[in-house]
């Protein structure tokens, strides 16, 4: 079988996704805009695997840390998709980027390649319209940290073929994952709940009824949360959340979906959570 997965998107999860493929032994194409982009990437994948090992139970499996980049290709070239037979989409969730990445897939993958969105809210149905593949485009939710997550959310879409559906669920397994498939809707299960909590405890914090440190705090100590909302919001990155709140609330056209000023006043800051050193905590 064909050993290239193409990756589109070096952000947080992308370079998640990268490093766990090609941890797993597969030959990787990852995509980005710029190579000043996918240098930064290639250096935070490098801290992680080496982070990885230090931790690691079984030191006798380790592979060195080049020859798990040595399966990356860190290019700004399309046309490198040509020998992958499964795309991951983890574009920034913004509609115009969406709209421009799909007809590329379709122009350079492989005809017979199979799709999946890693996408936080979109519905995987309104994604499947942008290309020729319907049939083909798939929803895989991975979560953050990629590599220590055991299970993701795969969604299926109102075209998705039960053929695809079993490719993907073959590929999760081979990189020690179970897929969870549920129906299509936008959100679908995590993150219709997930960003509704988050936004919600930023309201609390932006009311002053608490602050992030006690919102933390009592989903940790009085839930056994391991992470607060907060803390989970700060990890994904604020402008994500924002995004994703604000296609919750153009899908649904539900108040309940309303971004928290508090939240859009952050994200204009800069304030964007680890990624950018400071959110609700400082970092670094």
């Amino acid at each position: 079988m064909n050993n290239t997965i193409g990756v589109i998107g070096a952000g947080v999860m992308g370079s998640g996704v990268a490093q766990n493929l090609a941890q797993s032994g597969f030959n990787v194409v990852l995509i980005d805009i710029s190579i000043e982009k996918l240098k930064r990437t290639e250096e935070e994948i490098r801290r992680n695997i080496r982070f990885s090992a230090f931790y690691a139970k079984d030191k006798s499996k380790i592979e060195s840390v080049d020859s798990v980049l040595s399966r990356i290709n860190f290019t700004t070239d399309y046309n490198k998709l040509d020998t992958a037979y499964f795309i991951i989409e983890n574009a920034s969730e913004k509609w115009e980027v969406k709209q421009a990445v799909y007809p590329l897939i379709d122009q350079y993958a492989p005809a017979e390649s199979c799709v999946a969105a890693d996408t936080s809210c979109f519905s995987i149905t309104r994604l499947a319209s942008l290309t020729k593949r319907p049939d083909k485009i798939i929803g895989i939710h991975f979560m953050n940290p990629v590599p220590m997550k055991p299970a993701v959310e795969v969604i299926k879409g109102y075209h998705t073929s039960a053929d695809t559906i079993k490719i993907s669920l073959d590929f999760l397994a081979a990189i020690g994952k179970e897929g969870i498939v549920v129906n299509d809707l936008p959100g679908f299960v995590s993150n219709r709940i997930l960003m509704l909590t988050i936004n919600e405890a930023v309201f609390v914090v932006h009311d002053g009824v608490a602050t992030a440190a006690q919102v933390d705090e009592i989903h940790r100590k009085c839930f056994g949360h391991k992470m607060g909302p907060l803390e989970t919001a700060d990890l994904i990155g604020l402008d994500t959340i924002l995004y994703s709140v604000e296609v919750l609330w153009e899908s649904y056209n539900d108040s309940k979906y309303r971004p928290c000023p508090l939240l859009k006043k952050m994200v204009a800051a800069g304030l964007l959570g680890r990624k950018s050193g400071e959110g609700f905590y400082k970092y670094g």
